[in-house]
């Protein structure tokens, strides 16, 4: 038995062939991983797009129950090598346009699943290189090119005006409500929850510093230190209301406020 370890996603729309594949890659090594099974085009994309990081390798048969597998192509960028399983052969070129890298005819046997998975052990260096690679590429990526949001459409009688991050002062929660505060102390109502707006602000802006209240780090005028070692926010705004750092948030907001985050 190899030591091969791995993480895979199977896309086969056939249970048995499905569960004949997955007995086979456990006997071949049971430290392959066997991390999702989908059924569709559909399933796949919906999985790729929100774990394809966590694998490594996917075995993909091409006709599935809602089209062909080269439409997931379509849908969602693929990064990880792909081994192909069909009952038809005309597909292979087809296969090698995208990231096959081999193509395995049903009904498959051991030995031919052998040969393709020895085929990823000798890659299998370079494959966890770009793995490893990838991730970090992926981590660097998303934290210089996350598109925060900049400006927030509101109502304005029977008006629609769009406010720009630079003109908000702060969002505070009252109840279910959540409300956008301008630099001129207007007040508008949002259709967001401060968690979600925890997501989609600029963190080098916009703090969340309790339950009710994110601030924008321009319209800061004074921070104060309070009792229980709590601090105080005093906004460039007149603003009646007491915007209190809670205790379990003050490390937090030093460092956003030192420009750390």
């Amino acid at each position: 038995m190899s030591n091969l370890a791995l993480k895979v996603l199977i896309v086969e729309d056939e249970t048995p062939a499905a569960e004949k594949l997955e007995r086979y890659l456990k006997r071949y090594s049971d430290t392959i991983e066997i991390k999702g099974k989908v059924e569709s085009v559909e399933e796949a994309v919906n999985w790729l797009a929100a774990n394809q990081d966590s694998i490594g390798l996917i075995f993909m048969d091409i006709q599935l129950k809602d089209g062909v597998s080269f439409d997931i192509f379509k849908e969602v960028k693929i990064q990880k090598p792909v081994i192909f399983i069909t009952a038809y052969n005309e597909f292979a070129l087809d296969a090698f346009k995208v990231n096959g890298i081999d193509y395995l005819l049903k009904p498959i046997t051991f030995t031919d699943l052998s040969n393709s998975l020895k085929k990823v052990e000798a890659l299998g260096t370079q494959l966890r290189w770009n793995e490893d690679r990838n991730e970090t590429i992926t981590r660097t990526l998303d934290a210089r090119q996350k598109s925060y949001k900049n400006r927030f459409m509101v109502k304005l009688g029977d008006h629609i005006k769009s406010i720009t991050s630079d003109q908000i002062s702060l969002f505070f929660a009252d109840g279910r409500d959540v409300y956008l505060i301008t630099n001129q102390l207007r007040k508008f109502i949002i259709d967001y929850t401060l968690e979600n707006l925890e997501e989609i602000l600029d963190p080098k802006i916009f703090h969340r510093v309790n339950r009710s209240y994110i601030v924008n780090i321009s319209a800061v005028q004074d921070v104060v230190v309070y009792s229980n070692s709590r601090l105080r926010i005093t906004p460039q705004i007149k603003w009646e209301p007491e915007i209190i750092v809670s205790r379990e948030k003050v490390s937090d907001f030093k460092e956003w406020f030192d420009g750390a985050h």
